[in-house]
């Protein structure tokens, strides 16, 4: 059995008090872990108790010693004039030194201020998955996508899988986390 990436045991989060929990998993190696559930069900709490910025009242949230983890954040910050392109994010992360996928190719040589809302969430959730990262943490990477770039997202995760990379993907689309995850923990409902 190999040793988790991440692992949730009885894990209650919150801010000033606990919001969700005790919820119970682990994301090993080449998974994509969903964590499914309504708006407002604490998931994006979970995501925030393993990277430290939400507070855990009880139980415990652990990672593998040493592993790089990437996050995409549910809303991406993106000032009103960003005179970067999306070659330079992918040059900042490091994401560059990979094959860039056909879907992400035309973004490169644009300003991330003239970026559709679903582009920019494309771009930032490549700059995460080609960083190099084991472990890389997306909060609703769907929002503000089109069905084309949703799907376009839907291969990027499944090719990342491939890589051996673990993926935890927090969303409301049910569907859309279906399709593209290895297993999924219902949050709340």
């Amino acid at each position: 059995m190999t040793t988790p990436l991440l692992e949730y045991d009885s894990v209650v989060a919150g801010y000033t008090a606990p919001v969700v929990g005790p919820v119970s998993f682990t994301v090993g190696p080449g998974e994509i872990v969903g964590l499914a559930g309504p708006n407002g069900s604490g998931k994006s709490t979970l995501l925030g108790a393993a990277m430290g910025s939400t507070r855990v009242f009880s139980g415990s949230v652990r990672r593998q010693e040493g592993l790089r983890v990437a996050v995409q954040a549910q809303v991406p910050s993106r000032l009103r004039e960003m005179p970067v392109t999306g070659i330079e994010i992918l040059r900042i992360t490091g994401a560059h030194r990979h094959d860039v996928p056909p879907a992400v190719t035309p973004l490169l040589p644009l300003r991330l201020d003239r970026l559709s809302g679903g582009q920019y969430q494309l771009l930032n959730v490549w700059a995460c998955l080609g960083c190099g990262a084991g472990l890389v943490l997306l909060d609703e990477p769907t929002n503000n996508m089109d069905p084309k770039v949703e799907s376009s997202l839907g291969d990027l995760l499944l090719a990342s899988r491939a890589e051996g990379r673990a993926l935890l993907v927090i969303s409301h689309e049910h569907d859309f986390l279906e399709k593209v995850c290895t297993r999924l923990v219902e949050v709340g409902g």
